[in-house]
């Protein structure tokens, strides 16, 4: 008697790897559960995320939600259990010391994250979202921190980055009354970077990807980490104003002197700039090449 072999589970974070783009995606992959994050999701994430940082070959990632929604924040089941099994302390022991239960949000990443927000983005879903640099944002989604009804705090850097994002008393209006959110409101507020027709938002993130990548990208990450040091770590404005200029030094002499060259040979005015290194040459990268030959010929 034959009997086929058991189906394999289902991943519940399914990370790709755009080719030749330089661009990670990371989907959240539990569509029954509203793409909640239990344990072995949340280390998923920690893991994809790390693996992002780490690969110097990727410049650009893309969170996103599988199945019509983001994340619903934490899986309240998982919570509800850790009481009856022992396993309360050892689960906020975690929470202390290592990540939160959303998994990557206390990671220092110095590379950008775009959040492709479609269906619930709320609670910790919400969290996530603001753990990355952009979010583009659904016509239909639902924002906010509905753990307010269930007495379950933010431990996933709502409070830190929320304020600092919209504003103490905005970001008191969402914390404190658990409402949700119009994504044409979360606009408004620059909650949302972009707001896009329902099932669009991971292509528009894609594009929104690929055209940050296409930027030369030691100058793009001096200024995005100079922006975030001057937000969270700064003590002063003269800290923040010395950490910028000693973070943009080294760029001035690579990046910025070969785009300079470029500009004055009279690329910026066919609308192309510097673009990140690909096994083969793009199209504008041999009319340069040849726009070089020419001048040295000229000279000659």
């Amino acid at each position: 008697m034959c009997t086929e072999p058991p189906l394999a589970e289902e991943p519940t974070v399914v990370v790709e790897r755009l080719e030749g783009l330089h661009i990670l995606t990371v989907g959240i992959n539990r569509p029954e559960k509203r793409n909640s994050v239990n344990t072995e999701t949340s280390e998923a994430l920690k893991v994809a995320f790390q693996e992002f940082e780490a690969d110097p070959s990727l410049h650009c990632a893309v969170l996103h939600g599988l199945g019509g929604n983001f994340c619903s924040g934490y899986d309240l089941e998982e919570l509800s259990e850790l009481d009856t099994e022992g396993s309360l302390g050892n689960k906020i022991a975690e929470i202390l010391m290592d990540q939160g239960p959303m998994g990557p949000t206390k990671m220092a990443l110095t590379k950008p994250v775009i959040a492709a927000v479609t269906g619930y983005c709320v609670a910790g879903g919400l969290e996530l979202a603001l753990m990355c640099d952009l979010r583009v944002v659904e016509e239909n989604c639902k924002l906010g921190f509905l753990n307010r009804r269930f007495g379950v705090p933010l431990i996933d850097g709502g409070t830190v980055r929320l304020p600092s994002l919209i504003g103490l008393s905005r970001a008191m209006d969402l914390i404190l009354t658990g409402r949700l959110l119009d994504p044409k409101e979360a606009l408004s507020w620059g909650l949302a970077n972009r707001v896009v027709s329902t099932g669009t938002a991971y292509g528009q993130a894609v594009n929104l990807a690929k055209e940050i990548v296409k930027f030369p990208q030691d100058c793009l990450m001096a200024d995005r980490g100079s922006a975030l040091f001057a937000t969270y770590g700064a003590r002063s404005v003269e800290e923040a104003m010395d950490y910028e200029t000693e973070h943009s030094a080294s760029v001035l002499t690579t990046e910025a002197i070969q785009g300079a060259k470029k500009f004055t040979a009279g690329w910026g005015r066919s609308g192309k700039f510097n673009v990140n290194k690909v096994a083969e040459p793009e199209e504008w990268q041999k009319e340069f090449e040849e726009m070089k030959r020419q001048k040295l010929e000229e000279k000659e």
